[in-house]
């Protein structure tokens, strides 16, 4: 049998802990260890549980020979170089399942708030101004909303969304005969002739970056409602004001970006126009960030955890808690 011991370098939810710490599996758990620290220590260990605190690239794997896998508490793996890790034979582990739930109540959240004008509604009222026929807003039912990418998130918000009597359409590259009762699949050419709301639920990947530009947004055929809480590196932001502009695009709602925080979101070119425009709905990122989901999240990642274990060594942990 193998010794593992895992280092944890992240805030993460104590059912995490309390899974490994009763299944027998080492750790050291490091909430405030920077890159720095864990380049230190990392040659140490056999895993690695991270969140988002710094990218885990083929300089840092070189430091950590004896690294078997790499967890993550949280959906996306792109702050992970997953490339190098297969050539290294280290398993990547992630909780999509985690936060589905809240990421499909987010952005349906948005697409409300978006549809019936809510954050400029409440803006002018703040400001004296009563306007009512200036605010009124799009009801979702009998509409078409077109989901690209149907995993985790994509299978939650169709399932989520099956109580407003709309039709949902999903489109995915990677996938095949996935319709279901709260969605159907169909081909991109279905996609654009049919779409009312567009929303992503796919990961950042060297294929989906950028993806989103004009060429893009071009081949819709009715103007659009556009949801983003994947990734912000799918999309060219000016692509979506342009679209905007033209009328392509109706309103659009961003939890993601493809800059984040401050101050270097706020030196981007498109910044001041996307944030003074009132079709236009932003969230620092947090569709997948509630008080359930960080439990969710480290209570899936530890029982993957255990599970890769117990497959690999062959060591007869059982679940508990």
């Amino acid at each position: 049998m193998n010794v593992h011991k895992i280092l944890i370098v992240d805030d993460v939810d104590e059912i995490l802990l309390h899974k490994l710490a009763n299944n027998g599996i080492a750790f050291d758990y490091y909430p405030d260890m920077d890159r720095v620290g864990a380049e230190k220590v990392i040659s140490g260990y056999t895993g690695l549980v991270i969140r988002s605190k710094f990218q885990v690239d083929q300089p840092f794997m070189e430091l950590a020979p004896q690294l078997a896998f790499i967890a993550r508490a949280g959906a996306g793996m792109d702050n992970i170089d997953d490339v190098y890790a297969a050539q290294q034979h280290i398993m990547l582990i992630n909780a999509p399942e985690g936060n589905r739930d809240a990421v499909g109540e987010h952005m349906i959240g948005m697409l409300l708030s978006l549809m019936n004008n809510l954050n400029r509604g409440h803006l002018q009222i703040q400001n004296g101004r009563w306007w009512r026929e200036e605010n009124r807003g799009y009801e979702l039912k009998g509409r078409t909303v077109a989901l690209i990418g149907y995993g985790n998130n994509g299978q939650a918000m169709a399932k989520k969304l099956s109580g407003f009597e709309v039709n949902v359409i999903a489109y995915d590259k990677y996938k095949t005969g996935f319709s279901d009762q709260y969605a159907r699949e169909v081909s991109m050419e279905e996609v654009v002739k049919q779409a009312d709301i567009l929303s992503f639920h796919i990961p950042l990947t060297r294929e989906t970056r950028g993806m989103i530009d004009e060429e893009y947004l071009f081949h819709f055929r009715k103007p659009i409602f556009f949801l983003m809480g994947a990734r912000g590196g799918i999309v060219d932001v000016p692509a979506v004001l342009k679209g905007l502009d033209t009328g392509r695009v109706i309103g659009a709602a961003f939890d993601v970006l493809p800059v984040e925080k401050f101050p270097p979101l706020a030196e981007q070119s498109w910044y001041s126009d996307l944030i003074n425009r009132d079709n236009v709905l932003l969230s620092p990122h947090v569709a997948g960030w509630t008080f359930e989901s960080y439990i969710k999240l480290s209570e899936v990642v530890a029982d993957k955890i255990i599970d890769y274990l117990k497959e690999s060594d062959g060591t007869p942990y059982e679940h508990k808690l």
